[in-house]
């Protein structure tokens, strides 16, 4: 069994991108800019964006966090949005999530130039990534086809079961592994999927992107799988000093034997989803794509 180490492919990643960027600097181009836009004070989304000022400062990007209150209204949102898509010197920016309830995510997704959009969310990149064309593709679900490209797991005619259907995670993920190049056979399960243990003990590939920590059990996996564990929930845990421990959808401790490989939580897909959005700036300071 090994232990997929998403810490350590993500640095390897990040200084790659490093170097490509000190080449930059060296013929006299500028550095990639990464800009965020943080509404409220919402614990996970600020250590989400502190992580992401950190990568870019690992990558040598220049990086800019854009604050407003949760009283910030739409329109003030939409305003910030188009003179981000209008501003020459960023490349690419995202728009932490979630919003508060007055604001209508899907509207402010829809705002963001697609050229720009390095989260991949915009229907226009979500509509290429599902035809093979190039885009930005969805931070995590790239991060876990490149773990498992890194770690020479092989996926063309596997059996790759996601379970999970959301349009961050699996839907993207499931459109990723069945293209050309990646060439698995995917099933995507969901609330109304019949005989869920049985579905999943087919898989050599298990994706858990479901949001119930533990929820994977041992006998859903069978002997040799690769299992990866995008769940990231915090639960209770009074040996800890904050009272909560960060918990995976995976029941690692049972799971894990019976695979080939399996990815931990944290230090997973975790690393992997920021260092995506670091490449997808990268690619957008090149102009590579569109």
């Amino acid at each position: 069994m090994t232990i997929i180490d998403g810490k350590q492919t993500a640095a390897t990643i990040k200084q790659e991108i490093a170097q490509i960027v000190a080449e930059r600097l060296e013929k006299g181009l500028r550095r990639p800019h990464l800009a965020a836009i943080l509404v409220g004070h919402d614990g996970g989304s600020e250590t989400y964006v502190a992580n992401k000022v950190k990568a870019c400062e690992a990558c040598g990007f220049k990086s800019t966090v854009i604050r407003r209150e949760d009283t910030v209204t739409e329109a003030e949102l939409l305003e910030i949005i188009d003179q981000l898509n209008n501003d020459d010197t960023v490349d690419g920016f995202i728009v932490q999530l979630p919003l508060p309830k007055h604001i209508n995510e899907q509207k402010v997704t829809e705002a963001v130039d697609f050229r720009k959009d390095v989260d991949g969310f915009h229907p226009i990149n979500v509509g290429r990534q599902s035809l093979g064309m190039p885009c930005f593709h969805s931070a995590t679900p790239a991060g876990i086809v490149e773990l498992l490209r890194r770690y020479n797991i092989p996926t063309r005619g596997k059996n790759c079961v996601i379970i999970g259907r959301s349009n961050i995670v699996g839907k993207p993920l499931a459109a990723l592994m069945m293209q050309k190049g990646v060439d698995a056979t995917v099933t995507v399960c969901h609330s109304a999927t019949e005989n869920l243990k049985e579905v999943c003990r087919n898989a050599d590939i298990l994706v858990a992107a479901l949001g119930r920590p533990g929820f994977v059990t041992e006998d859903m996996v069978k002997e040799g799988a690769t299992v990866i564990d995008v769940g990231t929930t915090l639960v209770p845990d009074a040996t800890r000093k904050t009272g909560f421990r960060l918990s995976g959808d995976v029941d690692f401790a049972n799971v894990a034997p019976k695979c080939s490989f399996i990815t931990p939580v944290p230090g997973g897909v975790g690393p992997m989803t920021i260092c995506t959005l670091m490449q997808n700036t990268l690619k957008a300071a090149t102009g590579e794509l569109f």
